[in-house]
């Protein structure tokens, strides 16, 4: 009898009646991979933003750009942990996100150009944004419809989220300073209303595997399709000579941003998550992933756009004469900082151990960005490539140290 109940309330779920509760055991689903692969591609159109006109002040609202994205993305990793998204009602609103962040990933570039048109790209990307946004409420609701402490919680993060609609749209509208002021004000009404939401009534998580596995899926696909953005880019010159070299470079690179998480820090993470007691977890994953692994995206993202920039200077020899630039060495050297920086806070919310030398590895990119900034492009890219190596082999030494104390703290009566 179980058996015909389970099955006659997931047929329900799947002909729209009500949404499919997920299992404690639910993994991510090829369905959500596929809608990650669509919201990464809309990170990568930040890339193409950026590089566009290279500056401080598009480097800023690049910033801003990856921070909406991240930030209205991370609540379908909710979603998918409450509900199966690939079924029924909930996968017909889903795609209809889906649509609506493609529509956002192609009027990226042109995020702060407003033209003579109605809908032009300033507006199309904040009611894209918009219609994203709306969906999740949706979706959440719906789901919460017999979870009284789910809908608890929604009230208070719906507030400050629709609130935030409003400087987007006006900033689409009023362009330049404002629209980069407005935005910034939609962006902290986001994220306070999430903190507020959480710190009242913690969101619930029922799959801690799920949960970690879309972020971990997330990073390495923004790794990898990052790479092949700073490979190919903007240009439509094929890299030759040197460009084939920093290409390699820039791989190398990557590799050891891969290495310095997937090798032994998220396995670590997972567990430690995994052993939270109560509602205690949901908190702690909320936080570490919510914070720690949203800007270590950030970083890679950078980091991508600096290797662009290399190749590109190096393809289309136009390198500035006297060394890479600061804004391509910001975003080499600032990105990996970002990177190392945010792993520590994801490595001390999970698994509770961060060494001061650590820190200091991690902030070592910043007085070398003046250096690489006056370097040639190649050689600019080889010394943070150099350096990258040498982090990745000391995490290496760092990570068997604590496994040995770990083992020997185990053995002790």
């Amino acid at each position: 009898m179980p058996s015909i109940v389970a099955q006659n309330a997931r047929m329900k779920g799947i002909f729209g009646v009500r949404p499919v509760p997920a299992a404690e055991t639910h993994r991510t689903t090829m369905f959500e991979i596929f809608f990650d692969l669509v919201f990464v591609f809309a990170l990568t159109r930040v890339i193409t933003f950026m590089a566009g006109s290279p500056s401080a002040l598009t480097l800023a609202q690049g910033l801003l750009l990856l921070l909406l994205l991240l930030y209205s993305w991370s609540p379908y990793i909710w979603v998918g942990n409450l509900v199966r998204p690939d079924v029924g009602l909930v996968r017909a609103a889903t795609l209809v996100a889906m649509a609506a962040i493609f529509v956002a990933a192609l009027v990226l570039p042109g995020a702060w150009q407003q033209g003579p048109e109605l809908f032009d790209a300033p507006l199309t990307l904040a009611l894209a944004y918009v219609v994203g946004r709306a969906v999740q409420l949706v979706i959440l609701f719906w789901a919460s419809a017999t979870d009284p402490p789910l809908r608890s919680t929604l009230r208070f993060f719906t507030v400050p989220v629709m609130l935030g609609w409003i400087p987007l749209v006006i900033g689409a509208l009023l362009g330049g300073t404002a629209q980069t002021a407005l935005w910034t004000v939609a962006f902290l009404l986001n994220v306070g209303g999430a903190r507020i939401a959480s710190t009242f009534r913690p969101w619930q998580l029922r799959s801690v595997d799920h949960f970690t596995e879309r972020f971990g899926l997330v990073l390495i696909i923004a790794l990898g399709e990052s790479l092949i953005s700073a490979g190919a880019g903007p240009r439509t010159m094929a890299p030759v000579g040197a460009a084939v070299l920093a290409a390699l470079l820039g791989l190398t690179s990557t590799v050891c941003l891969w290495w310095l998480y997937f090798d032994r820090l998220a396995p670590a993470a997972r567990r430690a998550v995994s052993d939270v007691p109560g509602e205690r977890r949901a908190s702690v994953a909320g936080d570490a992933y919510g914070l720690g692994h949203s800007t270590l995206i950030i970083g890679a993202i950078y980091v991508a756009l600096g290797i662009e920039e290399v190749i590109g200077q190096l393809t289309e020899k136009s390198a500035h004469p006297h060394g890479l630039g600061w804004e391509a060495a910001t975003a080499l050297y600032g990105g990996t900082t970002l990177y190392l920086l945010s792993r520590l806070v994801f490595r001390r919310l999970t698994i509770r151990s961060v060494h001061p030398t650590q820190v200091v590895a991690a902030l070592l990119p910043l007085p070398l960005l003046p250096i690489g900034r006056s370097l040639p492009p190649l050689a600019a890219l080889a010394l943070l490539t150099v350096f990258l190596i040498g982090v990745t082999w000391f995490e290496r030494r760092v990570d068997r140290r604590d496994e040995r104390t770990a083992t020997a703290q185990a053995l002790l009566p």
